[in-house]
Order: C-alpha cells, then structure tokens, then sequence
C-alpha cells in the first residue's frame, strides 16, 4: 500500500497527506482492534487488560512495528496482544474464543461503518478533478483506506497460526495433547506468516475475499441509502 503511493502520481504533497492518511488509519486500526479483545475479555470477567493499560485507543499501547509495518505495506498485519487470563472466564475455552473473535469483528464493524462514506461520499461530486486538497476528498480517502486496512487486519488475523487470534481460537477448541502439539510449532509462528505474504495466491485469497466482504456490505448499505 505504501509503494503503490510512492510508485503512484501526483505531487510530493498529495503523497505526503496519503502517507499521513495511512499511518493514521493504520494506528487506529491496530488499537481498535486490540481494544476490542481488552473489551471481550473485560466483559466475560478478566481485568488484566484493564490493570495494563490496554483499554485504551492510544496506539503506543497496542502497536507492534513488524505486524505495523506489515499492515502499511501489504494491508496485512498485526498488533501487539492484549494480555488476557483465561482462569478469570467461567467457561475457559468459549471465553477465549468469544476473547479471540471480538477483534477481528471489531474491525469488520468499523470497516462496515466505513464503507458508508465510502458510498455516501463517493456519489458526490468533488470540486477537484484530482486528489488535492478537497476536505470531502480526504474524507473518502480516508474512509476508502480504513475499509481496506480493517478487512485486511480482520481477516489476516483470523489465520490460525501465531501469534494470529485465529490460532487462539484453533487453540481453545483442539483436545488438551493436540494443543500441545500444536503450539510446538509456535516460534515458526512469524517465519510462516512473513512467507504467506510473499505467495502471490495468498494475499489473492485475502484480497477476493476482503472483495466479497464489501460487496455484502454495498448490498446491505443500498438498503439504507
């Protein structure tokens, strides 16, 4: 994403207010999402996230810069993740799964939100031609920008292989001496992803899917708008 507006045209300062605009959706993304795993789990009992300091949308407290820079580049990444105990839920393994699921989904709600401006201010017609500096023009970029970043971050995330919160979910449900088994294979967890995301046929996957994600999202939005 970032190498398509450096490759990109325009002007030095249009590419400087997208990079901007990227950043920003990429830290707000990233602590959403956490955010909302420190939610799930604040609900089903555990505080730990709360007595960390997790429950907050400052990205210094949520960001991990290789999983950051992934997102920016690829629209693929991760965040930091929110500490969460288990032993604190009444029911160990749905309350990790529920825990797990709540920041991904939390993400598909915000690119929900999103792709209303997107639609909403892409039927306007802008006073300039080209990106400039139109207020409705970075609005929609911005929006555009954090439908993508937040499918990406959603379903990238819903992989299960760690430290991915799809492997948590894998993890909650598999029987006590597969988990072990499988968490073996834990520390290759970011060999695995850094080589999924070089596989032209993967990142094809994400992106038919992120399509067919937004094409659900235009349906439901026509309805209303």
């Amino acid at each position: 994403m970032l190498l398509s507006i450096l490759r990109g045209s325009g002007s030095p300062m249009e590419k400087l207010l997208m990079i901007l605009i990227s950043v920003f959706c990429v830290l707000l993304s990233l602590s959403v999402h956490e955010v909302g795993h420190g939610l799930a789990a604040y609900a089903l009992g555990d505080r730990t996230a709360q007595s960390r300091g997790r429950l907050s949308l400052n990205p210094i407290h949520h960001i991990d810069p290789i999983g950051g820079i992934c997102l920016l580049l690829f629209g693929f990444g991760w965040a930091r993740p929110v500490p969460v105990n288990p032993y604190n839920f009444k029911n160990q393994k749905s309350g990790m799964v529920l825990t797990s699921l709540a920041g991904p989904l939390t993400n598909f709600i915000l690119a929900f939100i999103a792709e209303f401006g997107v639609v909403i201010l892409g039927g306007m017609t802008f006073r300039s031609q080209g990106f400039g500096f139109d207020l409705a023009s970075v609005v929609y970029t911005i929006c555009l920008y954090m439908v993508y970043m937040n499918l990406g971050l959603g379903l990238f995330n819903l992989i299960p292989i760690p430290p991915l919160d799809g492997s948590k979910v894998l993890g909650a449900v598999l029987p006590t001496d597969k988990y072990f088994r499988y968490m073996q294979y834990e520390r290759y967890g970011f060999i695995i992803l850094i080589l999924l995301m070089n596989f032209g046929v993967f990142n094809s996957f994400l992106s038919l899917c992120e399509s067919g994600i937004m094409s659900f999202y235009d349906m439901i939005i026509g309805l209303f708008v």
